[in-house]
């Protein structure tokens, strides 16, 4: 949920002015498509134009839930996490920031495992977007710093196989339905079968020009 809690103009500008200068100095040239950040290891199995099937390793995330609207919920959860990779954790550490940042839909249901973001407790978690980021490879559940914000966690990812379609421009929910729709359709072309409930990726910050930035949707699917 929002906080009701209102930050004083002056605090709220340097708070966007510091995470845009930080987040310029990692993005490299990402301004014009150029990027400098890096992405998890994976192997392409299948490539079809937009569409594509990976086979990824073992990932770590960083996630958060939040129980809100897309755009909202994309705020909210960014803060959180570029707070922990940038020293809200145990070990006032910082993390280099990594593409993409991922987030998938707890309203959605589905009888389907949902192994992207099963959390590593197996508690129940609320409904709402869930949002990630993709932890440098080199980190474990126990050399990774734990974070400092309750509502921040880390959680492990198998090794999985995932459907992919790419696209561009604004990275929004209107768009990530178009697309999802797309991949579904391409996947039952091709008789791959989902084992997961669909997410969005995005490798861009906002700022970058529309028509240069890189979204995807993504399936785990059965192997």
């Amino acid at each position: 949920m929002k906080s009701t809690q209102a930050r004083p103009a002056s605090a709220t500008l340097l708070f966007v002015l510091v995470t845009v200068a930080v987040i310029l100095l990692q993005s490299g040239c990402s301004l014009v498509g150029i990027r400098s950040t890096a992405e998890p290891n994976y192997s392409l199995m299948q490539n079809e134009g937009r569409f594509e099937v990976r086979e990824y390793e073992a990932l770590v995330l960083a996630e958060t839930l939040v129980d809100s609207n897309f755009d909202d919920a994309g705020n909210i959860a960014f803060k959180r996490l570029f707070g922990y990779i940038s020293g809200d954790n145990e070990a006032a550490s910082e993390i280099a920031m990594t593409a993409p940042v991922m987030a998938l839909d707890e309203n959605r249901t589905s009888g389907e495992k949902i192994s992207m973001t099963a959390p590593v407790t197996g508690q129940e978690t609320p409904r709402g977007w869930r949002f990630a980021f993709v932890l440098p490879s080199g980190y474990t559940l126990t050399t990774a710093p734990v974070p400092g914000n309750p509502e921040v966690r880390l959680t492990q990812v198998p090794a999985s196989k995932v459907a992919v379609v790419r696209y561009s421009g604004s990275w929004s929910e209107t768009a990530y339905q178009e697309n999802l729709k797309n991949l579904q359709q391409w996947m039952r072309q091709n008789q791959l079968e989902a084992d997961s409930l669909p997410r969005v990726a995005g490798y861009d910050p906002p700022w970058t020009l529309p028509f240069l930035r890189r979204n995807e949707v993504m399936i785990d699917i059965k192997s």
